[in-house]
């Protein structure tokens, strides 16, 4: 890949790949070392892309793939995990800031849809495909994710 196409889309995706990554990892450093290996791997992969979107998907996937291997490790399984809930930019208001660490407070699997469908604009196709679950499992997770949160919510 030539460093100028290298530079635009590492300069286009990194908040998105990062954001995606907090949503997961839930912790920034965490979500830093994802995005980064993430763009790691695009400078090292064969893979040939139809589109920037295709770019921007792949990203997203790798640095989901990163955070499931961070919380896989032997590290991670013997010595904890300290919860690092991150803030958004200050660019949100109150109101989404709020409703954000309330999306955050849910299980990985359920965060990680919602911020998913709801903040990047993915289809449930689109998320089946980034995540490797069936697009049933997605529309599943999501109907699940609404109702904890919801729950969550009307209990607060």
């Amino acid at each position: 890949m030539e460093r100028r196409e290298y530079q635009r889309i590492a300069e286009k995706y990194l908040d998105d790949v990062y954001r995606a990554a907090l949503s997961c990892c839930r912790n920034r450093t965490d979500a830093e070392d994802a995005a980064q290996n993430s763009f790691l791997k695009l400078l090292t992969t064969d893979t040939s892309f139809a589109d920037d979107a295709h770019i921007r998907r792949w990203l997203i996937r790798v640095a989901v793939n990163e955070c499931k291997n961070a919380f896989g490790s032997f590290w991670r399984k013997k010595v904890g995990f300290f919860d690092e809930l991150e803030r958004e930019p200050s660019v949100l208001e109150d109101d989404e800031r709020w409703l954000l660490e309330e999306i955050r407070r849910l299980p990985p699997k359920y965060s990680a849809v919602l911020h998913l469908y709801y903040y990047e604009g993915y289809s449930c196709s689109e998320i089946a495909e980034i995540l490797h679950i069936s697009e049933s499992n997605v529309q599943t997770r999501l109907q699940r994710a609404r109702n904890k949160l919801k729950t969550n919510l009307e209990e607060a």
